[in-house]
């Protein structure tokens, strides 16, 4: 594995079932979902799912040598997980962990026609996953370690992120760059109820980049005002790019080199650290670091008929990281996030819509429409060439 081209992906992985409801007729979701109806669907798709499955098989999809980390019970699920992985390739399941104690996490994904996709979820093994459960001679061997998915791990909330802490830090200190992504739990569990500012402080001094939706962060640092745009009526929608800048601004604070902010359809949003910081980034170093310094900038998604959003936030994650450890400009690797997150959402499930490096690249550079973008924001300024709204700040 030891390359620049090499990744170690852990945290959570679960087993998804996803029944097929695209004959469904497009309407309202109380009617078709009502008490006591039957209502008749395709044969399901059965794929694993989470960071581990979702963002590191990307990974490898994407050309990068990948290993994956994460648990899973000695039962029947954890068998075809084990198994559903192992097909994409020799040797991505062999640092799975098997736990003859718990059971594997799986979710029932409802995604019908022009809704969003609910879950229902088991976090199982999930749960029991700790620190020692990372293989960090195979982490000293990679470029990149990415952790997924903490808010619906016990282990890594409790005793405010201890276990988590001490994962991210052990990490760091093989040398590589850690990349660390959330997930937005159920507000009424465990999860949900943690302090997680306090579990940011603590954990983000031990990230080099930093990778949530917009959602995921309000909850966890802006809690009242997440609060206040979904009484409003939406929240993605509210994202503009001054609380996007003060956003950012408290997670350099705290020591993130590289802020990437998922948009869903209005895209991603990158701010960069000064010099200083992003050298000491690790093995996955920007290798031009002067195109990444103290860089700003938002860049839309690309058109394409969605057919499912399983994932896609995990695909996005999956081009920016391999765009940087191709060694890619900032432009460049926001362009390749949106990209394999276009493709992503092409296919009901995960993996499917997802295309070669080289197809994805051929495909961006054919002329690929984006979706529309304005940002009537001082500073902001379209960057036509490389398709992205851009930062100026005045002096």
């Amino acid at each position: 594995m030891d390359s620049p081209l090499s990744a170690v992906v852990a945290g959570h992985i679960c087993l998804d079932v996803i029944p097929d409801m695209r004959a469904l007729p497009k309407g309202s979701f109380l009617e078709t979902f009502r008490p006591g109806r039957l209502i008749e669907t395709s044969a399901p798709i059965l794929c694993t799912g989470g960071p581990v499955s979702n963002t590191g098989l990307a990974l490898h999809r994407l050309g990068v040598s990948t290993r994956l980390i994460g648990k899973v019970g000695q039962d029947p699920f954890g068998q075809v997980v084990c198994s559903l992985v192992e097909a994409y390739g020799s040797g991505l399941a062999a640092g799975m962990v098997v736990d003859p104690q718990a059971s594997t996490s799986y979710s029932l994904i409802i995604s019908p026609p022009g809704v969003d996709r609910i879950f229902l979820h088991s976090p199982g093994a999930n749960h029991a996953f700790g620190s020692a459960d990372i293989d960090y001679d195979l982490v000293r061997q990679a470029a990149l370690f990415h952790f997924g998915y903490p808010p619906i791990m016990r282990q890594m909330y409790q005793d405010g992120g201890r276990q988590l802490v001490a994962l991210l830090r052990r990490a760091r200190q093989t040398g590589v760059t850690t990349s660390l992504d959330m997930c937005y739990p159920d507000p009424a569990s465990e999860g949900g109820r943690a302090d997680w500012r306090a579990i940011l402080q603590a954990c983000l001094p031990y990230v080099d980049v930093f990778l949530p939706s917009f959602e995921e962060l309000l909850f966890m640092l802006r809690r009242s005002t997440y609060e206040a745009f979904a009484l409003q009526g939406g929240v993605l929608e509210r994202a503009t790019p001054a609380l996007l800048h003060d956003l950012s601004d408290e997670l350099l604070g705290l020591g993130v080199r590289l802020v990437v902010i998922k948009l869903g359809e209005r895209g991603l949003y990158l701010r960069c650290a000064g010099g200083p910081a992003l050298s000491g980034m690790g093995r996955a170093c920007p290798q031009d670091l002067s195109a990444w310094v103290e860089r700003e900038l938002w860049a839309p998604c690309f058109q394409v008929q969605v057919v499912g959003t399983t994932g896609a936030g995990d695909a996005t994650i999956a081009g920016f990281l391999a765009a940087l450890l191709r060694g890619l400009g900032p432009e460049e690797a926001a362009t390749l996030a949106v990209a394999v997150g276009a493709c992503n959402v092409e296919a009901a499930d995960a993996l499917s819509g997802l295309r070669s490096w080289e197809e994805t690249l051929a495909r961006v550079r054919s002329g690929w429409a984006r979706l529309p973008l304005r940002l009537e924001s001082s500073g902001w300024e379209w960057d036509a060439a490389n398709g992205v709204w851009q930062y100026h700040p005045s002096d």
